[in-house]
């Protein structure tokens, strides 16, 4: 009888793990979380070139792409990625003179966030440099290898979506 052979994975490999994962699942979860850790890198370093953090660059595109101020709420609903501290990035933006507060004058407890020109003008410094960093982490990928990844990843997100409770891992007793 021919003893059974099991294949070591890549992310297996990269992480020094011993036993095969135990699910499939398990193991696409890893290698989309160690995958994204890897390419946020990269985009750390090009935004830090600009004194900027990934969470800041992402609240001024907001900005800009709206064309209008928009409350801080509206701007926390529209990240990437959930930032608990929108108001210390506002501060910090605003501290270097990217964004600019202004009192919402139908309601005086609604504060509104500007884009700055200073803002605007560092946004075009970094948006060539920005393309030609997705075209050198994706670039080697086809069209059809691209779009099927998006298509999956909004797959997976969808159900993420769904899960707004927080998940009881302890059964109950």
């Amino acid at each position: 009888m021919t003893p059974l052979l099991f294949v070591t994975s890549m992310l297996q490999h990269e992480i020094k793990k011993k036993q095969p994962f135990d699910l499939p699942e398990q193991e696409a979860m890893l290698n989309l979380l160690r995958t994204a850790d890897r390419l946020q890198i990269c985009f750390v370093r090009l935004f830090r070139q600009y004194g900027l953090t990934p969470q800041q660059y992402n609240i001024l595109r907001i900005l800009r792409g709206e064309g209008r101020p928009l409350p801080i709420l509206e701007i926390a609903a529209r990240m990437l990625t959930v930032v608990p501290g929108i108001t210390g990035l506002i501060d910090r933006l605003q501290a270097a003179c990217l964004v600019e507060r202004r009192r919402c004058d139908q309601d005086r407890r609604v504060i509104y966030v500007a884009i700055t020109p200073q803002a605007i003008a560092t946004l075009a410094q970094i948006d060539q440099p920005l393309l030609d960093l997705h075209k050198k982490l994706l670039g080697h990928l086809t069209a059809e290898e691209l779009s099927a990844l998006t298509g999956l990843l909004e797959k997976a997100r969808q159900v993420a979506h769904e899960c707004s409770e927080p998940v009881n891992l302890v059964p109950d007793s």
